[in-house]
């Protein structure tokens, strides 16, 4: 047998070995997966909350409060959680709501009112303030066209008439001044609660919330002159007030024949 030949049936017979031996082998077992350990139970606790949406002056009872599961580390200190007090709902039956709550909004101390026996306005107000009624016309004219609501922020604006610079000038002379800045509506009419932006004066007052001089202060001016309220932006709402450039050269107001006409007060 030629050499050539033998070399090419030692290598044919090397190549069935080798595929006889692969086709023996043994499949790779299969992966072993290992189930995840299940996840620690967070503790729970459980806190009083609003059974349903409730408005600012809603008398508190059975419909109104219930008690709802919360993760233990988001309870916080201001919570009432049953563990603690379990009596919670027969405490706060009867109690009145300062504030508005969301259905399972959490209820806490500061925004409810235990006032029993008392008025709702007399309850809702901080210690040492005053609720004041001025007058307004119930088309808006003197209130920013109706637009203001409850525990918005206005500027109370007088307009009277300047009785040395009338005489004087020999006609009617008004003078408009802003005598408090930064006040809080406390209600507008009857209503004490905002109405997602309405139109809501139905009455002609508006309640403000004032200090024992601020008090004393408008009511004397409602003797004396009109009073108008100016909306305040809600981001200037609490802001120290910035010093009026307004001097003694402010003008006037003189209203000649019923035509009214801008004057320098000099």
């Amino acid at each position: 047998m030629k050499p050539a030949r033998i070399a090419i049936a030692g290598v044919a017979g090397i190549a069935g070995l080798l595929a006889l031996m692969l086709s023996g082998r043994q499949p790779a077992p299969p992966p072993v997966v290992t189930a995840a350990p299940p996840p620690a139970q967070t503790p729970l606790t459980e806190v009083l909350v609003a059974k349903q949406d409730l408005a600012m002056g809603t008398l508190l009872g059975d419909e109104q409060l219930t008690w709802a599961k919360w993760p233990q580390e988001l309870a916080a200190s201001t919570m009432i959680q049953k563990s603690v007090r379990p009596n919670a709902i027969e405490e706060f039956k009867g109690a009145i709501t300062r504030a508005s709550f969301f259905t399972n909004e959490p209820i806490r101390e500061e925004k409810v009112i235990k006032g029993t026996g008392s008025g709702f306005l007399s309850a809702i107000l901080p210690s040492g303030k005053r609720a004041v009624a001025i007058s307004i016309d119930s088309r808006g004219a003197t209130s920013a066209g109706g637009f203001i609501l409850p525990n918005d922020f206005v500027d109370v604006i007088t307009t009277r008439r300047d009785l040395d610079a009338s005489l004087r000038a020999g006609t009617d002379i008004y003078q408009s001044v802003t005598i408090l800045s930064n006040v809080r509506v406390l209600a507008i009419g009857q209503n004490v609660q905002e109405k997602n932006g309405e139109r809501v004066v139905v009455g002609e007052t508006a309640t403000l919330e004032l200090d024992p001089h601020q008090a004393e202060m408008i009511t004397l001016q409602q003797r004396s002159g009109t009073l108008a309220l100016a909306l305040r932006s809600m981001a200037d709402a609490n802001k120290p007030e910035e010093p009026r450039s307004r001097g003694p050269s402010q003008s006037l107001t003189v209203v000649r024949f019923g035509v009214p006409q801008e004057v320098s007060n000099r």
